[in-house]
């Protein structure tokens, strides 16, 4: 536990996660986000820095736990002093991003004379609070090595995949699985709604039969009380279907479930729903819910 760490980006995830190895008796160096405020709000709680800027993250710390959005976001970290005077330096990334971002990743921080390791989770806010992530892991093996006791703290499973971009590709697959099941689930309870079925008594057929789905133990009850808090956005269950059909792109396979769930998605984001949880995606199944919005009126002469 002598490794400083410091985090860059404390969303919920990233907050939950810093708070958990505060609470084992971990270091916390050093907190950024672009979100200013969340930053310095947890600073004060953990008695840490906010760092201004992204090279005081790395020289603060020994570990940085970056757990950023998406592509974007991690170009611009990457790209932005967090590599500066990185030498000797382990840098892990949780965030769900495309595979060839580690890859590229890995590459900049070893020439940079540090080390990186991808730590995909496959969980949302209660786990990282509590300490029972489950985590795929993706780099070097002496990296993965290194980083086990702060891993260990922050996951009940921990599973090293393989060379980087790996973990990253499975993690791709699980949030894709997922989220077919999810549109799958929605699409029944909103059948059963427009059938005039007792949906807990749907749900519990569901639950005996090959209906079953840990998205209906997550999700069923929340899609029928319309209680989308949100754990994991409708923009990110998108934004996740889209790298995994790109793997599949790439290998010229055709994944139409993907493909229609992943415009399920899509049309949340239009239609103003992209906050909500992906259980959210109930509100386009299930009959008299949500009102879409009227398509733009076509310009004068087309």
């Amino acid at each position: 536990m002598n490794e400083r760490i410091g985090f860059v980006g404390v969303g919920r995830m990233g907050a939950n996660m810093a708070r958990r190895l505060k609470e084992t008796g971990f270091a916390i160096s050093g907190v950024y986000d672009a979100n200013v405020s969340a930053a310095q709000e947890l600073a004060a709680e953990l008695g840490c820095p906010a760092c201004a800027e992204l090279r005081e993250i790395t020289r603060l710390s020994d570990v940085i736990i970056t757990v950023v959005s998406d592509d974007a976001a991690m170009k611009q970290i990457y790209r932005g002093g967090l590599v500066s005077r990185a030498r000797g330096k382990l840098f892990i990334n949780c965030a769900t991003v495309s595979p060839e971002i580690h890859v590229a990743i890995q590459e900049k921080v070893e020439k940079a004379g540090a080390q990186s390791l991808e730590a995909c989770m496959a969980s949302s806010i209660p786990q990282a609070r509590q300490g029972t992530l489950y985590l795929m892991c993706g780099g070097r093996t002496e990296a993965f090595e290194r980083a086990k006791p702060i891993l260990e703290k922050l996951g009940s499973s921990i599973r090293y995949i393989g060379e980087a971009g790996k973990a990253a590709q499975v993690k791709a697959l699980v949030n894709m699985v997922m989220n077919i099941n999810t549109a799958g689930l929605a699409e029944g309870l909103g059948l059963g709604a427009a059938l005039g079925l007792d949906l807990a008594m749907l749900r519990e057929v569901f639950a005996q039969t090959g209906a079953n789905s840990n998205v209906l133990r997550t999700d069923g009850e929340d899609m029928q009380n319309r209680d989308h808090a949100c754990f994991f956005s409708a923009a990110h269950a998108a934004k996740d279907s889209g790298i995994a059909l790109k793997l599949a792109k790439n290998l010229s396979l055709n994944l139409p479930l993907a493909a229609a769930t992943k415009k399920q998605y899509d049309r949340m984001m239009t239609e103003g729903l992209g906050a909500l949880d992906k259980s959210g995606i109930a509100e386009l199944t299930f009959p008299g819910r949500h009102q879409s919005k009227p398509a733009a009126a076509a310009t004068a002469g087309s």
